[in-house]
């Protein structure tokens, strides 16, 4: 029952992304996060990436919420890791952290982890203006060029940034974009 506007609700999303991808790190998994919600480990250039992601999919992330116009009823931010799975369980786009390991990883300590990082960024509402720094240091998807299916039609470009509340910066071809939804692709360059 977070003390904010609804509008600053999908910080929670990326401030469960970046604590997603600290607690893969501190296990010993270099993962990095495609927007919004995606926790990924490699890249294209590794032979992984068949759907356009920037690389295998470890974990991801859902929040849902409710609220009126003024405050956020109650907001509830669902991550899930694929953590001791065996390899032949998942889809050929995605890993586990005992894959990439090679051994299974404590989920305790790693649940454990995810929690105190998430505490630390959106514990509370003046600590939450650290989200968007901590979510650019640990993204993929800036600086790469993206295609999102947005409800309104896809929107190709660079992405350049993201702002408050989590909206993705595309430059495109017809100027900037600002995309606070959809589905994104991590699009290859011309010459890969």
């Amino acid at each position: 029952r977070p003390d904010v506007p609804p509008a600053r609700a999908p910080l929670f999303t990326l401030a469960a992304a970046v604590a997603t991808a600290d607690a893969c790190r501190e296990a010993g998994v270099d993962a990095h996060i495609k927007w919004p919600n995606d926790v990924l480990v490699g890249d294209f250039d590794d032979g992984s990436d068949s759907e356009g992601r920037g690389g295998r999919k470890v974990a991801g992330i859902l929040t849902e919420m409710e609220g009126e116009a003024d405050r956020v009823s109650w907001l509830v931010a669902g991550i899930g890791v694929n953590a001791n799975i065996d390899p032949g369980a998942l889809p050929a786009d995605a890993t586990s952290l005992q894959e990439v390991l090679g051994e299974p990883v404590d989920r305790r300590r790693f649940a454990a982890t995810l929690l105190e990082r998430f505490a630390a960024l959106a514990g509370t509402s003046d600590r939450m203006d650290r989200i968007l720094p901590a979510w650019r240091e640990r993204a993929s998807t800036l600086g790469r060029r993206v295609r999102v299916d947005t409800p309104n039609g896809p929107v190709t470009g660079t992405a350049v940034d993201v702002e408050p509340p989590g909206a993705l910066v595309i430059e495109t071809d017809d100027g900037t974009r600002r995309v606070h939804a959809g589905d994104c692709e991590h699009l290859r360059d011309a010459g890969d």
